[in-house]
């Protein structure tokens, strides 16, 4: 599974460096948006793709959808959320794979929004008392369920069997890889009307942070990694297969001021993010995010 070298410099080619053939991956949230793009384009590049979520059918429309001949995607019902049905999952692709090379951590929700909150004319006495009725303890918890707890226990419960895909990797320096979608929600220090989604994605950068430097620590040849997106169509945004023009795209991330990019970000751009951390051209990465947004934070107050 290795690279094979055509010459002294073979290692350098593109096919090389960001070869994913023969790779094994799961994708959760994989049937739309984001999941679905990054998906695809592994698939494309010679990986078996597992697209996991609880809706069969959206499961199978993506697997139509994709040309025959240019990837493999594989239906895999799961709820990650759910303990039994992540073991499942897991007693599943290690009957058919025997190991997992690629984790991608990317169901998600967005949870309780406030649009009021962003009104210049909120008056202070009146903005803590609406924010108080307008969200629920329960909405917070069901969120940060979906959103980290899930990254957690879904990469837990496959750590034996992406530790066991690092053995096809060992004469490269190739390890497998956990990637977790967060958000440049996770890094802004504006709560852009939802104060729960901003906090549970800040707290999944952090956790993968944790997962990796205790992977590290102990051995464990799994490496974790992070994408934090800008703007991409996807259900969450509510633009599925189209894209957004300059002034949606800066009204919907909830930028102080127009997007830089002018534009919101394409497929092609979240799979080849996804394809360098996945392949070996990103193997020596750990415990990073990569942020790709049109230069979102760069504009906005963020911690990164």
């Amino acid at each position: 599974m290795d690279p094979v070298a055509a010459g002294s410099y073979g290692h350098l080619r593109a096919e090389n460096l960001y070869n994913v053939t023969g790779r094994v991956a799961l994708v959760t949230g994989g049937g739309t948006g984001i999941g679905l793009m990054i998906a695809q384009g592994l698939a494309i590049n010679g990986a078996r793709v597992y697209i996991a979520g609880r809706r069969k059918d959206v499961l199978e429309k993506a697997i139509s959808d994709l040309a025959k001949g240019t990837g493999e995607l594989i239906p895999l019902v799961l709820d990650v959320t759910d303990k039994a049905s992540i073991t499942n999952a897991v007693n599943e692709i290690e009957a058919r794979e025997g190991r997992l090379h690629i984790l991608v951590n990317n169901a998600g929700q967005t949870g309780p929004v406030s649009h009021f909150f962003s009104e210049p004319s909120s008056e202070p006495s009146k903005l803590g008392p609406a924010l108080f009725e307008n969200e629920t303890f329960e909405q917070w918890a069901q969120l940060f369920t979906v959103n980290v707890s899930s990254a957690f226990f879904v990469t837990t419960a496959f750590l034996a069997l992406l530790d066991k895909g690092s053995d096809d990797g060992v004469s490269s320096g190739y390890s497998s890889v956990v990637i977790n979608i967060s958000s440049i929600s996770g890094l802004m220090k504006l709560s852009q009307n939802h104060f729960a989604y901003n906090a549970s994605k800040a707290a999944l950068i952090h956790l993968g942070k944790m997962m990796a430097t205790e992977f590290a620590l102990k051995s464990v040849r799994v490496r974790v990694n992070d994408i934090a997106p800008g703007v991409y169509a996807s259900e969450m945004t509510n633009r599925e297969g189209g894209r957004f023009t300059p002034e949606e795209s800066t009204k919907i991330s909830g930028s102080l001021r127009p997007l830089p990019a002018g534009r919101d970000g394409s497929d092609a751009e979240m799979a080849a993010t996804a394809l360098y951390l996945a392949s070996p051209a990103g193997a020596y990465m750990n415990g990073q995010t990569l942020t790709i947004d049109g230069s979102f934070v760069a504009v906005n107050p963020a911690v990164a």
